[in-house]
C-alpha cells in the first residue's frame, strides 16, 4: 500500500528509528540520473525526482546525498567548464534543501566523456564531492557511537567500460590497465577488512545481481559479492538499471542485501533477467514507465537501518530493516 512522505515520517517513529529526534544519520540515494545531452537538458522525471527530495530534506533532515553514477547522459561532460555541470546539476537541484554533500562516483556513462573534469568539478562547487575515482567516508550516527562507514567504487574501472547494449562500444572495452583495476580490488578488501563500523555500505554503478535490463555483472557476481560476504557488509548499492529492486541473497549464514536505485531520469519495467539471479532472492521491484521516477531514502540509527524507497510524488513505496552488523 502507498502511503505520503508525511507517513513515513511517523512510520519511522513507530518504527523507533528516531527520525524526528535526530538520533539518527539519515541520507538520499539517486542513480542514473543525469538528464540529457541536448535542450532542455533535463527530464521530467529528473526535475520531479528532485523537487521531491528537496521536500524529503525539508521535513525529514537530511545530512547528504549519495549518487550512484551516469551522472550526465549520454557522453559524460567535456571538460570542468561544461555547461552541463550548470544545465544538469545546478538547475535541476537548485533547492536550499539540497545545498548540502553530494558524493559522487561515475557510471559507465560518464567514463564515455571525460571522468577527471567531473573530479575537478569538486573544487568548483561546495556540495559536489568527488575526491577520486574510488573512495571512502565515515559518518557518527548522532547521539550514539554507532559509525556508518561507505566504499564508493568504480564499477567501470573494476569490470571494464562494456554495456552490451550499447552498439557504438565494442565488446570488453577497458579503458583502464590490469594494474589500475587490481589497485582497486586491493585497496577494496583492505577496506573492508580494517572497517569496525556498525553499518558498512559499498556502493557502485554496475549492480551485482538485477533482474532487469542489464542484468547481473558477471564480473562483480565473481569477485565483490565473495568480499562483501566476507567481510558482513551491510548493503550493496548500485544504478545502472533503471528501476528499483531489492534482492536478497542468503549463503550458509550470511544474509547479503542487493539495492538497485537506478529510476531518477528514466523508468525501465524490465524484468528480463529474472531466472538469472538466486531463486527466491527479488523481495521488491518497481519500475512504472507512466510514473515520474523514484529515489532511495535511508534512516540509520543506533538499533537498526532503514532503507525505503519514495515516488517522486511523494508516496512511499516500500521499506526495509536490518540490524547493526555482527563481528564474529
Amino acid at each position: 500500500m502507498l502511503t505520503s512522505l508525511t507517513t513515513v515520517f511517523f512510520l519511522f517513529i513507530d518504527l523507533k528509528c528516531a527520525t524526528a529526534t535526530g538520533s539518527s544519520l539519515k541520507f538520499l540515494v539517486i542513480g542514473d540520473w543525469g538528464g540529457l545531452p541536448i535542450f532542455p537538458y533535463r527530464t521530467l522525471v529528473e526535475l520531479n525526482v528532485g523537487r521531491e527530495m528537496a521536500e524529503a530534506a525539508t521535513k525529514l533532515g537530511i545530512d547528504f546525498v549519495l549518487t550512484l553514477g551516469d551522472n550526465f547522459y549520454f557522453d559524460g561532460v567535456k571538460d570542468v567548464d561544461d555547461p552541463r555541470f550548470k544545465e544538469t546539476y545546478e538547475s535541476a537541484f537548485n533547492y536550499e534543501s539540497l545545498q548540502i554533500p553530494w558524493f559522487i562516483i561515475a557510471g559507465n556513462h560518464d567514463h564515455y566523456g571525460n571522468v577527471s573534469a567531473q573530479i575537478a568539478y569538486s573544487a568548483r562547487s561546495d556540495r559536489w564531492i568527488f575526491p577520486d575515482l574510488y573512495y571512502r567516508k565515515k559518518f557518527q550516527v548522532p547521539s550514539s557511537n554507532a559509525t556508518v562507514e561507505i566504499i564508493m567504487l568504480d564499477t567501470v574501472m573494476l569490470c571494464g567500460n562494456t554495456d552490451p547494449l550499447n552498439p557504438y562500444e565494442p565488446p570488453a572495452f577497458r579503458k583502464y590497465t590490469k594494474y589500475q583495476e587490481e589497485k582497486q580490488w586491493q585497496w577494496l578488501e583492505e577496506s573492508l577488512k580494517l572497517s569496525k563500523a556498525e553499518y558498512l555500505i559499498v556502493c557502485g554503478h554496475f549492480p551485482v545481481y538485477s533482474v532487469a535490463l542489464h542484468g547481473s555483472t558477471d564480473c562483480l557476481v565473481k569477485r565483490l559479492k565473495p568480499l562483501l560476504e566476507k567481510y558482513h557488509v551491510s548493503a550493496y548499492f548500485s544504478g545502472h538499471d533503471h528501476n528499483l529492486q531489492h534482492i536478497q541473497v542468503k549463503t550458509n549464514s550470511t544474509v547479503m542485501d542487493y539495492f538497485v536505485s537506478g529510476s531518477a531520469n528514466f523508468i525501465d519495467p524490465s524484468k528480463r533477467h529474472f531466472k538469472e539471479i538466486p531463486p527466491n532472492s527479488l523481495l521488491f521491484h518497481w519500475g512504472n514507465p507512466y510514473s515520474l521516477g523514484a529515489f532511495t531514502f535511508m534512516d540509520i540509527s543506533a538499533k537498526n537501518m532503514t532503507v525505503a524507497f519514495v515516488h517522486s510524488v511523494g508516496k512511499f513505496l516500500y521499506s526495509y530493516s536490518r540490524e547493526p552488523r555482527q563481528f564474529r
